[in-house]
């Protein structure tokens, strides 16, 4: 007889395994990234000026475009590579609470409120009356870091964690987790934006404190451009997950919810927010009680020694059911002996019980 071989799945099988287990947005992302680094690296393109985030550029030749290219645009394999090994796991869990196109109008919306933070902070620092310094107005800074610090404000938040591991090292309380990576990465990096990276964070915060919530549409704008006939291709994947749920309000939830004070935003419980935001598995019918039939049930075949004693209002619907069947048949009740009657009463407590 040939013995049963238990042999691992090949590192092809778990690559696959593990990129089908990436939404589709989120992946779509990866993609993306991925290939104009490629394609980059193929031509020779390397100086990024005309697509990178320059503040001069944007308020002096109105160079919008430049908030979104330089997104998606990265200076090396490391900085790609980090960028979107950090996305999967941040990307996929906002991605299976808020749905792919929700996710998508969160990222544009993010990269907007980044641009707006980093301009008037540069600009602040450029034209204060004590000391003004042109170095941000011409910093030239590309990436998806700074939405990822702000990914994971907003993912923090919602997780209502105490604490978070940084790099498996240490631990640090959850609300000082961003800017504790904001510090360590300009201490172990070169060429980092810092400014970028306390965008983001702002960005996070603002964010989850619902100050965004006004350029954040319902529910029906979502499931309208889900029902488009251009992204009916996309839907249909199964790693596209649509924008459902009992949030009308058309975001995800925040510390900040309608006509809440500013105490209430502070004070809010997220993750009780989130739970009841997200489905909910069925109630199983052992758990709920019928009206209809009083008193604590058992289970039948059950050893003596765990049954539950019956109460009053079981016995006496015993005795209503006993004293209903007797009218009906008074012939048929006169014929059966005393044996018959005690296994027809058993009969009738068990059916009770079922």
């Amino acid at each position: 007889m040939r013995p049963n071989i238990v042999s691992e799945a090949g590192l092809h099988t778990r690559l696959g395994q593990w990129w089908e287990g990436i939404p589709f947005l989120t992946s779509a992302v990866v993609i993306v990234c991925g290939t104009i680094y490629l394609v980059c690296l193929l031509v020779g393109y390397d100086s990024f000026v005309e697509i990178c985030f320059l503040p001069s550029a944007i308020i002096s030749r109105f160079q919008v475009y430049r908030i979104y290219t330089s997104v998606i645009f990265h200076g090396s394999l490391l900085h790609v590579m980090f960028n979107m090994l950090a996305l999967v796991p941040l990307g996929s869990d906002l991605e299976r609470i808020m749905g792919s196109v929700r996710l998508l109008h969160m990222i544009i919306l993010l990269a907007t409120s980044n641009a707006i933070f980093h301009l008037l902070i540069a600009l602040v620092v450029a034209h204060n009356p004590f000391h003004s310094d042109q170095y941000l107005m011409n910093e030239c800074a590309i990436g998806f870091s700074g939405i990822l610090f702000s990914m994971i404000v907003i993912e923090t938040s919602l997780s209502g964690v105490q604490s978070r591991s940084v790099f498996g090292i240490f631990n640090v309380p959850a609300k000082w987790y961003a800017w504790i990576l904001l510090v360590v990465f300009q201490l172990l990096m070169t060429n980092v934006s810092l400014l970028g990276h306390l965008c983001g964070i702002l960005s996070g915060f603002a964010y989850v404190y619902g100050l965004l919530n006004f350029f954040m549409p319902g529910t029906s704008f979502y499931s309208t451009i889900e029902a488009s006939s251009w992204l009916s291709s996309c839907v249909r994947r199964p790693k596209f997950i649509l924008c459902t749920g009992g949030n009308s309000s058309g975001y995800i939830p925040t510390y900040s919810s309608q006509n809440t004070t500013l105490s209430g935003l502070i004070s809010g419980n997220l993750w009780r927010n989130l739970s009841s935001w997200m489905p909910q598995r069925e109630t199983s019918a052992q758990s709920t009680q019928d009206n209809r039939f009083p008193g604590r049930g058992r289970t039948l075949n059950s050893e003596r020694s765990q049954m539950v004693p019956f109460s009053n209002s079981d016995s006496s619907l015993q005795a209503r059911l006993l004293d209903n069947s007797n009218p009906a048949h008074p012939s048929d009740m006169a014929a059966v002996g005393p044996e018959n009657g005690r296994y027809m009463e058993e009969f009738t407590h068990a059916s009770m019980i079922t």
